[in-house]
């Protein structure tokens, strides 16, 4: 059954988040849930004293071939992707529990924790779908990697800008001289894409955000296309090799490679719990409204 269990990952144990582990574990314990561990974890669990051998168990296996009622993802967004990435195509959501700093995606605060697996258990939550992107190098039929955020393409080195020629299903959009391109996700809206003046796009919109990275152009603005799109890149540089990127995972290309970025066959279920707004959130993470004035 789907429903009886949870899995449990995160990237590190230490001081500051053991006894949110401790806790998590206890009250899924007492509320009879059966707890998947990913090997990596577990075995960090297990060192620093918490064996709840009784409701958390081992898991060797991909994530993404258990039937469970959601994984929960412990720390920052970068932990978030990293949970994504194990679970895209499964069907199984993830809920975010913030144990980093800003939490965009895992948005869960520890003190709140017992009250989110509460809403878990008793199926008081609704689902949001996010798109992921896929990214094709050349003529290539399988894709490289998969992306939540965003892709990214940039110099490999410290050689001058890139000459990036972009496409939209197949008509010609414009030339980049800039440092590079952002590819982003609706959910990547707020992530690198933002850092560089891209716009913020609330998460279940199809939509994809294409941003310069230091452009030369002056005039040259984000733009937001739909996810629908195929978009086609041709990259030239000095350099004999460009940097990809997607979510943070780095792949090494040669140089005049022809890139193609579309949508994935399928998405990620991300938990969203009652009282949940995205609004607050970015009020909260990046202080909007906040006046001094007011205090």
């Amino acid at each position: 059954m789907r429903g009886d269990s949870v899995i449990l990952f995160g990237r590190i144990v230490a001081d500051k988040n053991a006894e949110l582990y401790d806790n998590m574990l206890q009250y899924l314990r007492q509320k009879e849930c059966k707890v998947k561990v990913v090997a990596s974890l577990y075995d960090q669990l297990f060192a620093a004293g918490m064996r709840y051998t009784d409701v958390m168990t081992r898991l060797d296996t991909t994530p993404a071939a258990e039937e469970a009622l959601a994984m929960l993802s412990v720390g920052g967004d970068g932990t978030f992707l990293e949970s994504a990435r194990m679970m895209m195509g499964s069907g199984v959501p993830i809920l975010g529990v913030n144990s980093g700093r800003l939490g965009f995606l895992s948005d869960v605060a520890q003190e709140k924790v017992k009250d989110a697996i509460d809403d878990l258990l008793s199926g008081n939550y609704r689902l949001g779908s996010h798109d992921v992107i896929s990214l094709y190098a050349n003529n290539d039929r399988e894709p490289v990697d998969y992306a939540l955020n965003e892709f990214a393409v940039s110099k490999c080195d410290n050689s001058s800008m890139l000459t990036i020629h972009a496409y939209v299903d197949g008509e010609y959009l414009s030339t980049y001289w800039a440092d590079g391109l952002i590819v982003a996700t609706a959910t990547g809206s707020t992530a690198y894409s933002l850092s560089v003046g891209g716009p913020i796009v609330y998460p279940s919109t199809p939509d994809l955000i294409i941003t310069p990275i230091a452009p030369h152009n002056l005039n040259v603005r984000p733009l937001i296309i739909p996810s629908s799109s195929v978009i086609q890149l041709r990259i030239e540089g000095r350099g004999p090799n460009i940097l990809t990127s997607l979510d943070g995972r780095n792949h090494v290309m040669e140089n005049n490679c022809q890139l193609r970025i579309a949508k994935a066959p399928f998405d990620v279920k991300v938990v969203q719990l009652r009282g949940h707004s995205f609004f607050a959130t970015l009020r909260g993470k990046l202080m909007w409204g906040a006046d001094m004035r007011n205090n």
